[in-house]
């Protein structure tokens, strides 16, 4: 999967050349995070990790990872929309995960009060590696589906004039022009407008013009440069954007007698979640963030994601649907959406207490480089690997607890050298592996899927030391796909 530019890799200071005008660049592009010491403010930015050059991806199955994501979609709908099967799904997790409880919680309270909202928004991510067979073959596997927070949608719209530029800079023009145009928040955006629009169709018109889009946010935010891409789209659609924390909800968010939400004494329409997906960012020694939860999923807005679908993104959901017959019956009449789903899906398996979950057990004590641990948690950071995995198997197997846990195949890319270039260190050639994500955006009213589409793409690029871990997480850093 060698591109053209192994010869540049080799050479210490056409290297480092290169890399002082990626960064200028990248700078001028807008591909920004504040700085880790004033994460609150935007006085003092810096260039968000990057590739020096686009990482090889085989055309076959970026065109399969976009085909299916449309699949997807509909998929995660399906799901949110089944609560029996979500019920039965995460009745062993809730028991021992209080996080996912508490969200289950919330889940089955608004089903038992009613579900006010009739309109429904998806931004989902769909994350990809590329298995590389003995025979040197690849394959398309899904290492986990994004239903909250999916980010980088922002970012990612900029980085493809960076790598062109540095292609340009080497006189390869053939190989610029390769780089596929993205712009993942324009898409992402779009959705947003759609469920606006649908929430306000049986309103007047007065009363739509002024309802806001709703960001829930963190204060630290680094990474808020990626959120404005997608609120600056909503502007020139003269849709305005609020940033709320959970505290400013529980504090002055209010619901009127029809569920209308307000917040600040203005009407909100959508609401954009880029907090909550993880426990920490529910506040441990109080309620008020679980609080707030509550009173935005009861109210009439849009919520992305509604508890429903946040619930369906999790680990062991994913694990289930990989069950035999399981997507035939959430998604009847539709064979060949099951067939294109299922050839993404890598071996996942229950942990459940019983004989599937000790033999599972017993198949990643055997064999620990083929499997990985992974937790109901999103963000990165939290699988675990070799000898890691196995001291928490070891200490997991007769334990209750081993349910909040799925187990999945390790997939195994073939290496490839790059350059990652972060703030403050030399530019270093390492081997790496990539990491192909697809954005996809699905808007549904009541019962009619109005919207459905994929958006754009992500590339994250990591040294094959590291195991687990994404870009927020300091491990992983931007990159564009090479069509090979």
């Amino acid at each position: 999967m060698a591109a053209s530019w192994g010869s540049v890799l080799q050479d210490e200071k056409q290297l480092a050349e290169l890399a002082r005008q990626a960064v200028d660049r990248a700078l001028a592009e807008g591909v920004l995070l504040r700085s880790a010491q004033s994460p609150s403010s935007s006085d003092a930015v810096t260039f968000a990790p990057f590739s020096l050059f686009p990482s090889p991806v085989p055309s076959a199955l970026l065109e399969q990872a976009y085909a299916v994501q449309t699949d997807f979609n509909i998929l995660v709908d399906a799901v949110s929309q089944n609560s029996a099967f979500l019920e039965q799904t995460l009745s062993s997790t809730i028991k021992k995960d209080d996080y996912t409880a508490r969200l289950f919680d919330i889940y089955k309270q608004v089903l038992k009060e009613g579900i006010a909202q009739t309109v429904f928004l998806g931004l989902n991510r769909s994350d990809y590696m590329f298995q590389c067979s003995a025979d040197g073959s690849k394959a398309l596997k899904q290492i986990e589906i994004n239903t909250i927070s999916a980010s980088f949608g922002g970012l990612a719209s900029r980085t493809p004039a960076v790598h062109r530029h540095v292609l340009n800079v080497l006189n390869k023009t053939k190989e610029a022009s390769k780089i596929l145009s993205n712009n993942p928040s324009k898409g992402l955006a779009l959705g947003i407008a759609k469920a606006w629009e649908l929430y306000g169709s049986a309103k007047c018109v007065k009363i739509l013009e002024s309802a806001v889009v709703l960001l829930i946010a963190q204060e630290k935010e680094r990474n808020i440069f990626d959120q404005r891409a997608i609120e600056n789209e909503l502007l020139d659609r003269k849709i305005h954007v609020i940033r709320r924390r959970f505290e400013d909800v529980s504090e002055r968010g209010s619901l009127d007698q029809t569920r209308r939400l307000f917040m600040d004494d203005q009407e909100v329409a959508v609401v954009y979640f880029r907090d909550g997906y993880m426990p920490s960012q529910y506040n441990p020694q109080g309620f008020s963030n679980w609080e707030a939860r509550l009173l935005l999923e009861r109210s009439r807005a849009a919520k992305c994601p509604d508890i429903a679908t946040q619930l369906a993104g999790t680990k062991k959901v994913q694990q289930e649907l990989s069950r035999v017959g399981l997507l035939e019956a959430l998604l009847p009449g539709q064979p060949e959406a099951v067939a294109r789903l299922r050839a993404t899906f890598a071996g996942l398996y229950s942990l459940d207490m019983g004989e599937e979950g000790d033999q599972a057990i017993a198949e990643a004590l055997a064999a620990p480089s083929h499997f990985v641990l992974k937790p109901q948690r999103e963000g990165g950071g939290n699988n675990l690997y070799g000898e890691e995995m196995v001291q928490a198997l070891e200490q997991l197997k007769d334990n209750e607890e081993r349910a909040s846990y799925i187990l999945m195949e390790k997939i195994e890319p073939e290496p490839f050298g790059n350059c990652l270039l972060r703030p403050g260190s030399p530019a270093q050639v390492v081997q790496c592996i990539s990491e192909l994500g697809i954005f996809g955006v699905y808007v549904r009213q009541g019962t009619t899927l109005v919207m459905n589409k994929h958006v754009g793409h992500l590339l994250r690029t990591k040294a094959i030391e590291h195991a687990d871990g994404g870009v927020a997480a300091g491990v992983a850093v931007l990159d564009n796909p090479y069509p090979v």
